[in-house]
């Protein structure tokens, strides 16, 4: 899936070129909470991609992605706007996890309208 792959790669960005330029005091905050919720998508995606036979259970896990993608865009945010990290990187990492929460929704959608055969 295209938004599997599109937020683990921005997973890969946040991770080695944002999470390491915030300052030591933001340790166990914003760090923290930036690196927590950047990795839950793709692993939310992929944990409800193999309950996928279950409707409301890969509906499930693509809300709480949708939730992380929503709360790592606000981080993201608070890094360009609080710290001036990376200001042109920050602002590509808004745009692709703006889109990536559109595509999470759509499939979320999508999904239920989708029949499952038995």
């Amino acid at each position: 899936m295209i938004v599997y792959q599109n937020s683990y790669q921005a997973m890969l960005i946040v991770m080695k070129e944002i999470i390491p330029n915030l300052p030591e005091a933001e340790k166990f905050d914003l760090k923290s909470q930036l690196s927590r919720s950047c990795k839950a998508i793709p692993r939310l995606i992929a944990e409800g991609y193999a309950k996928r036979h279950q409707k409301a259970g890969f509906n499930k896990y693509i809300d709480d992605a949708m939730g992380e993608c929503n709360e790592t865009l606000v981080s993201i945010e608070q890094v360009k706007d609080i710290y001036s990290i990376k200001i042109d990187l920050c602002n590509k990492l808004v745009n692709t996890y703006d889109i990536t929460g559109r595509q999470l929704y759509k499939l979320g959608e999508s999904w239920k309208n989708f029949k499952i055969k038995k």
